[in-house]
């Protein structure tokens, strides 16, 4: 079962909280901190695939690599991306400075941070907000809330999600609106879980989950340099769970809070889930659900309600055949339950598709094999022009 709205905490064995350390222009809570107290903790990570990085990014890669991570930071109101030498220098003293408050190593820290690119973080500011939040640490709905609230830029709503499962739970919070691209997207995302794991084990089970949810969540087609998923073991539980069903269980986490980033996109009037159905293989489902879903003469079209189904066909034909084999002659595509290109061609009337849903539903069988990929994306609007105009990133 997944129920948003709980967070962090609502496995045994985690403190969060989220404070205002004065990092946002308009105030509100800017730095968050989620600290595992676990018997048997457990850490993996997974990020950005973009070349250009942030130093946190960097620094939180390296200590994943020699230790376990018993604590997150996370801080809005600045990216500490491209920031050079003394954007790392801030990094590693954000964590040392997290660890001293703990009484853990900075090693023992992640550090993400989220907002506009190319500036030097405030580190007065940044690090009596450690020390705040270090001192506001607690294990209710509240703490986790507050946490959620802590990491929005953009985003309208805070994020949150828990599955449960018979003796554990899974749960976690994200933050994104914009630059939703593979790898993740803006986005910074920490989860929770009393299960017992292992290092090696949250990896695989973590990857896994991440590359069907956060990483086929295509909003506008742009990367992050920041993008951070961290998963946290507390072993509270003493349960084990079966790695596959571990697995399914942090994909639908995955999956809400992926959705959650959707419905959330900037500017957004429609949420637009591709599925790609009758593929050769995953590869070849996914790259044409991608070329579809960065089509901005499509997305304009839903925008418009228009069921514009060439924008479509014309969009799967730019994937390679060494990719994506099929016979166009036979491609079909169904848009909110009617399929308007058939074998190729004219299908039933596009006048008698209802476009007016928050969510669109696009299924585009290749007739090439037995793989379906699903994708999330969303339209484009005048508004996300506006607000992408209007903010630096």
């Amino acid at each position: 079962m997944s129920t948003a709205g709980t967070g962090v905490t609502a496995p045994a064995g985690f403190r969060a909280a989220g404070v205002s350390a004065g990092l946002k222009v308009h105030g509100g809570r800017d730095l968050a901190l989620v600290v595992n107290d676990g018997p048997r903790p457990a850490s993996a990570g997974v990020f950005t695939s973009n070349r250009v990085v942030a130093a946190p990014v960097t620094l939180t890669r390296a200590h994943l690599a020699t230790a376990t991570l018993r604590a997150v930071v996370l801080n809005s109101g600045g990216a500490n991306a491209c920031t050079g030498p003394g954007g790392m220098e801030d990094a590693v003293l954000t964590a040392d400075t997290t660890g001293a408050a703990l009484d853990l190593l900075g090693e023992q820290v992640g550090v993400c941070s989220t907002g506009l690119i190319g500036e030097r973080l405030p580190m007065d500011a940044l690090l009596g907000g450690v020390r705040e939040a270090a001192q506001a640490l607690a294990d209710g709905h509240d703490a986790g809330a507050a946490a959620a609230d802590a990491i929005r830029t953009t985003d309208t709503v805070a994020k949150t999600v828990t599955v449960t499962r018979e003796g554990w739970c899974i749960a976690g919070m994200a933050k994104g609106a914009g630059m939703l691209a593979p790898g993740l997207a803006t986005m910074l995302c920490v989860l929770t879980t009393d299960a017992v794991l292992e290092d090696a084990s949250a990896d695989v089970a973590l990857r896994e989950a991440v590359r069907t949810t956060f990483n086929r969540t295509d909003s506008d087609g742009c990367m992050s340099t920041n993008d951070s998923v961290i998963l946290l073991a507390s072993g509270v539980s003493g349960i084990r769970p079966d790695a596959e069903d571990f697995t399914e269980a942090l994909r639908s986490a995955c999956a809400d809070l992926a959705r959650q980033l959707i419905a959330d996109a900037e500017g957004a009037s429609h949420d637009i889930e591709i599925s790609v159905v009758g593929a050769s293989d995953e590869a070849a489902g996914e790259a044409v659900a991608r070329a579809v879903s960065r089509s901005n003469l499509f997305k304009s079209a839903v925008f418009g309600n228009d069921p514009n189904w060439g924008r479509v066909v014309s969009e799967v034909g730019t994937v390679p055949e060494s990719v994506a084999p099929f016979d166009p002659g036979l491609l079909d595509v169904t848009i909110n339950g009617v399929t308007v290109c058939r074998a190729g061609g004219v299908g039933d009337p596009r006048d008698s598709v209802d476009m007016t849903p928050r969510e669109v539903h696009v299924v585009i069988d290749l007739h090439a094999g037995d793989t379906t990929v699903v994708l999330w994306t969303n339209d484009l609007t005048h508004d996300y022009v506006h607000e992408n105009s209007a903010y630096s990133s």
